[in-house]
Order: C-alpha cells, then structure tokens, then sequence
C-alpha cells in the first residue's frame, strides 16, 4: 500500500492484522485523510454485542477512527447508536499502512481504553503482548509498542483524546 491520500466519502477496508494474519475487516467511510492522518467511520462490525466487562460495543454503535502512518496506535472514538459518547479505544499498532482500497494495521496486542467521563482508563492487554514474543523477535517494535501505550495513557488521563482526534 503507498501514502496516497483518501478520498472523502469514499468507501475503504480497514484490516487489521496480527501475527501475520487477518484478525478483522469491515467497510468504512473516509472522513477526512491529510496525508499523514485518515479518519474513517465505521458501524460496529459483529451482528451481535460484545460485552468487555468495562464497555459494551453493540450493533449500531459508531466508531470514529483515526489511523496516523507516523504513529504507533489508532484511536477510536465509540458512540452508541444515539449519538452519546461510550468512550475511546485505543489499539497499539505499527504505523498504518493507507493505500487506495484501505488501511491495514498491525495490531501489536496492546490496547487502552478511556470511559466518556474519564473515570476509567485502563491498559489492557499487556500479558497478551508480553506472550507474543514480540520483545524477543523485534525489541525496537516492542519499545515503539510500550512507549505508544504509555503516550495513550497519559493523552486518556489528561483528558486530550478528544482533542488528539479533533
């Protein structure tokens, strides 16, 4: 895939990959994309709801997300049907890959999740990360892996994924 730009409104994949394989892709539409970040909107991809005990993604939610080819996450910024704001989840992830027909990410298995009103944010996913063997096979992937998530935490503490995703 190239650092061409997407066309806004246009229709694009997102795929999101680990370990060398697909793990998920949906539809989404561009937003906006300035070369260096891509915003797409997508519904949430299962027909069924998933509960993670501090969230509920279900059919109909919105997710808002921003994919930077200079950065090592994405973050997402879920809504519920209604338009209320359930919160951002973010995934650490290598740099996207943005080429005419989507955006591919590597999902480094790291993640942070920030509540709407800012009372829960929690790194999750970190016994995931330490059992991929990515600080073994790619310890520079690994540092960019960890300092991504410790950037997130504080934007998420601080109150500034709203702004980061404006």
């Amino acid at each position: 895939m190239t650092g061409a730009a997407l066309t806004e409104g246009g229709e694009v994949s997102v795929t999101l990959t680990k370990a060398g394989r697909t793990k998920v892709r949906y539809p989404s539409t561009v937003v906006s994309d300035d070369g260096i970040r891509a915003v797409v909107r997508a519904r949430w991809a299962r027909p069924t709801a998933r509960d993670f005990g501090f969230v509920r993604f279900e059919p109909g939610d919105v997710f808002t997300e921003h994919y930077w080819r200079d950065r090592w996450y994405a973050v997402k910024e879920v809504r519920a049907a209604d338009g209320t704001v359930k919160g951002w989840y973010c995934d650490v992830t290598r740099p996207a890959q943005v080429g005419p027909d989507g955006i591919v990410v590597e999902d480094l298995d790291l993640d942070l999740w920030r509540s709407a009103d800012g009372r829960r944010v929690l790194r999750l996913d970190e016994d995931e990360f330490a059992q991929s063997g990515i600080e073994e096979c790619d310890p520079d992937a690994a540092a960019q892996a960890r300092s991504a998530l410790d950037t997130l935490e504080e934007l998420a503490r601080a109150g500034n994924l709203r702004h980061l995703c404006a």
